[in-house]
């Protein structure tokens, strides 16, 4: 494909090809024009709209909790600590928010009276088109998870707020989405 009209940065695609793809992720690689004059190349992750949740309760003495789940992650070869997310790869027309209702009783088996939109991330701008949207999930009550096949071993806990901001302190959540959404959150005062 070629294009010749700049976008409103004054970047001009010159052309592009799909490197690779597969149900999940697509590689596009751009040849462009900077505004400078100068051609680049730039590769581009391609993905479908993914959801964060930060499931908020309450503990029996009243202390508010978050629920995490703690799952491997293959590409950096660790387990990390990280808020339910996820995305429907195969209902892209879903409504985000039943997506949001989804992940979160996929992985954690709560379902909750009400899930708010705090706003929207994206993951990696630089390489990759993917954007997050970001929930708080309140009014909770516990079911049964229903884990998807790549998320077994994966495991669920629930933390008083306190702690989870502790983890946060000593660099012991260190997935990037989960801190943008925890930061968002916190910065409106929804948490």
């Amino acid at each position: 494909m070629n294009m010749s009209s700049p976008d409103d940065e004054g970047y001009i695609t010159i052309s592009t090809r799909i490197a690779y793809e597969n149900p999940w992720t697509r590689v596009r690689e751009d040849i462009i024009r900077l505004p400078n004059g100068k051609d680049g190349l730039y590769g581009i992750v391609e993905r479908g709209e993914f959801v964060v949740i930060l499931p908020l309760g309450t503990s029996t003495d009243g202390h508010p909790t978050v629920t995490l789940v703690n799952q491997y992650r293959y590409p950096i070869k660790k387990r990390l600590w990280e808020l339910p997310m996820g995305m429907w790869e195969a209902q892209p027309d879903a409504k985000i928010e039943d997506v949001a209702a989804g992940e979160l009783r996929e992985e954690t088996g709560l379902r909750a009276q009400t899930l708010q939109h705090a706003g929207i991330v994206y993951q990696g701008a630089g390489y990759s088109t993917q954007k997050g949207h970001v929930y708080l999930a309140t009014g909770l009550t516990q079911g049964n998870r229903q884990l998807e096949d790549t998320e077994q071993g994966m495991t669920c806990h629930t933390f008083l707020l306190s702690e989870v901001e502790n983890m946060i302190r000593k660099n012991e959540i260190t997935c990037m989405v989960s801190l943008a959404a925890f930061g968002l959150l916190r910065i409106k005062n929804m948490i």
